[in-house]
């Protein structure tokens, strides 16, 4: 604060005036709401105290001249004149140019009409500022999540302990240790179970308050980025602004809507953008939208339209500002061209498209006479430059006596957005939210096999159908390989088409960065995010995903079925990790929570492998084993053992009752399992 005294002041000060902008503007529209009056009062009011707290008693003195001004309109009997509405614009703007003024005073010799205006992109400068603290913080977040991973491989660590110290328990409670400990074992065991009761005290007081930690860094991550980055909203009301200013110095009726204020950027491109879209509006509202007399002959509505849209294209966001005016008079701008010196050979030839393109190239103004708002052709100058800077694309279209749509479309360094995250080909990556549009388990048997490739039916229609594996990790993946998929339907310009995911993993706010310039990709990523460890995944661009699936693809052979496998164990949760660890492998399996229940399912069914858990009540895994060993018609199918069990007697026993694998919980493998079966049973 010493350093700089109206810091915060400044901050609180262009959001006072914001929302008094945007409320003046909103009274226009109709008789002044009193809910809405009083508002801005409040805003006042809170403006005027604040301005006398650090001492600006001109800015406190004209804050209460709004206060005086808006007091009449708090009954709401009578829409608000055009020449009360001025008034506090004027107010507004004064009190403006002073805030900016604040820490950077104007020159007493700068001319009044600098003195008069804010700079362009002060409601930003700021926030810039505040980026740079927001990157420390996200900074020292993911530092900090990079040291709370370390104390999570501790704790993974101390569970391998516990597990050990388990089985030191169970090895000094066997009767042959006992007899070979000669009195001593009653003592070692003592100490073992202490142990076990400090290690699991231990772990009972750490885990919760690390997975505490680990919520907590994960929030305030994701609310740091989300402040890094600006809603595309707050250029509104400066955009609403110049329309209405515009079509006041030109004598026209306007009105300006604007859609997408959700998309939220980095602040520096929405500075630049801005000054570009306050030019475009100004050009719909000069060169586009008729007088009220001639809206009145062509048969339109007293008021023009200008309408902004902003919407998201993969890594890249669109500016569209269209006007329901007139149209680009194209004979105009050959004349104009003309008179600059274009060669006249040239131009009888060139058709509407390539005389826009000229507009662009700057220096050609279609206007009779140089006003406030256009006759200097340089309007689309400024359009042009901003696009450049931002490495976008500009372009034009019209069509005579229905309007303009000026599009600007700008890669963006940051942007937030709302995905869902899947997992697929050991992946993790996030789709757009506004992408999807429902999904379903789909069946190996839902999908249809064409010559064009795969495809399933969506509402009555039949959608194209690719596993998301193909497009990122190439891989050569049958969909008739697996029992079942989780499937997304996207949609993007109107089509839509379906991709197979592992998993759905939820939904979540990402921030999308582009990927580094020697990163090679597929056109399907459009960027990358960070998760809360630091750690990237990919973010799929949604339009260039339904192009790569719906490409013909040769139909895929459809590969014999792999063979149902038997997973008994009395665990649940050891039940559903084996059953979708195979099933994602495109196994077929059934469950029994019992060998008394699986040797009946056996009996019952055909298998190609049992996968069986040692240490279950009644008979156990070993004994599962020998009996299907001797029975005439199970003795061909493999039987691996699942256990917890490490001793060397108890893999020995495995093997002398005839199970084909012997797998230990605390080094269980989910590759090296896989590749087991596959040699086995295929």
């Amino acid at each position: 604060m010493a350093n700089d005294p109206y810091k915060y002041f400044r901050i609180e000060a262009r959001d006072i005036l914001d929302e008094l902008g945007k409320g003046v503007l909103d009274l226009e529209k109709g008789p002044p709401a009193p809910a809405l009056v009083q508002r801005l009062l409040r805003y006042g009011h809170t403006l005027k105290g604040a301005a006398r707290v650090v001492k600006q008693k001109e800015i406190a003195d004209l804050a209460h001249a709004v206060e005086d001004a808006l007091t009449p309109f708090r009954e709401g009997e009578a829409p608000a004149r055009r020449d009360q509405l001025d008034g506090l614009l004027k107010l507004l703007d004064a009190i403006g140019v002073r805030v900016a003024a604040l820490g950077a005073p104007v020159p007493a010799s700068a001319p009044a009409s600098e003195q008069q205006q804010p700079p362009p992109e002060a409601p930003f400068r700021t926030l810039r500022a505040d980026v740079e603290e927001m990157d420390m913080l996200i900074d020292g977040v993911a530092e900090a999540h990079v040291q709370l991973l370390g104390l999570r491989r501790g704790l993974t660590t101390l569970d391998r302990i516990r597990q050990l110290q388990g089985l030191l328990v169970d090895q000094l409670r066997s009767p042959r240790t006992q007899r070979a400990a000669n009195g001593a074992g009653a003592t070692a065991l003592a100490i073992a179970e202490e142990l076990g009761e400090h290690l699991a005290a231990m772990t009972s007081a750490v885990t919760p308050g690390v997975e505490q930690v680990d919520r907590e860094l994960r929030q305030v991550r994701e609310a740091a980025e989300r402040l890094r980055l600006l809603p595309v909203a707050l250029m509104f009301n400066v955009l609403e602004r110049s329309a209405r200013d515009a079509a006041q110095s030109v004598g026209k009726r306007v009105v300006f809507e604007a859609t997408g204020g959700d998309v939220r950027l980095d602040a520096p491109v929405l500075g630049v953008i801005q000054n570009a879209l306050v030019q475009v509006v100004r050009n719909a509202v000069a060169h586009g939208v008729e007088t009220t007399a001639e809206r009145a002959a062509a048969g339109k509505p007293a008021e023009g339209k200008v309408l902004l849209s902003i919407a998201r294209r993969g890594n890249r966001v669109s500016f569209s500002c269209s006007d329901d005016g007139r149209g680009v008079d194209v004979e105009a701008v050959r004349r104009a061209a003309q008179q600059k010196g274009a060669h006249p050979g040239e131009l009888p030839g060139l058709g509407p498209q390539e005389l826009i393109g000229l507009l662009l190239k700057g220096g050609i103004s279609t206007s009779r006479r140089v006003t406030e708002v256009s006759g200097r052709g340089v309007g689309l100058d400024v359009v042009r430059e901003a696009a450049s800077r931002l490495g976008g694309e500009l372009d034009v279209r019209t069509e005579k006596g229905k309007g303009t749509r000026v599009e600007i479309v700008v890669p963006v360094s940051l942007a937030s957005l709302d995905a869902l995250l899947v997992e697929a080909g050991g992946q993790t990556a996030a789709i757009p939210l506004e992408a999807v549009r429902q999904t379903l388990r789909v069946a190996s048997s839902d999908v249809a096999r064409t010559a064009d490739g795969e495809a399933i039916v969506f509402r009555g229609a039949a959608v194209p159908f690719a596993p998301l594996s193909r497009s990122l990790v190439g891989s050569d993946e049958l969909v008739a390989g697996r029992k079942a998929w989780s499937a997304v339907i996207i949609e993007s310009a109107g089509s839509l088409a379906a991709i197979g995911v592992d998993g759905l993993l939820g939904t979540e706010t990402v921030v999308v960065r582009p990927l580094p310039r020697l990163c090679i990709a597929d056109p399907v990523v459009g960027g990358a995010s960070l998760d809360a460890g630091g750690n990237p995944r990919i973010v799929l661009d949604a339009e260039a995903l339904v192009a790569d699936v719906r490409r013909a693809q040769p139909a895929q052979p459809v590969s014999s079925p792999r063979p149902k496998i038997l997973v008994i164990d009395d665990s649940l949760t050891t039940r559903m990790l084996e059953q979708s660890i195979l099933e994602s492998a495109g196994y077929e399996v059934d469950l029994a929570v019992s060998a008394e229940e699986g040797l009946q399912k056996a009996r019952r069914e055909r298998y190609g492998l049992f996968l069986v858990d040692v240490e279950m009540p009644g008979m156990d895994g070993f004994e599962f084993v020998e009996r299907t060993r001797a029975d005439p018609t199970l003795t061909h199918v493999p039987a691996f053992l699942v256990t917890s069990r490490c001793a060397p007697e108890d893999k020995q026993r495995g093997e002398d009752v005839g199970a084909q694998g012997y797998i230990v919980k605390s080094e269980f493998d989910q590759t090296d399992l896989l590749g087991r079966i596959r040699t086995l049973v295929g």
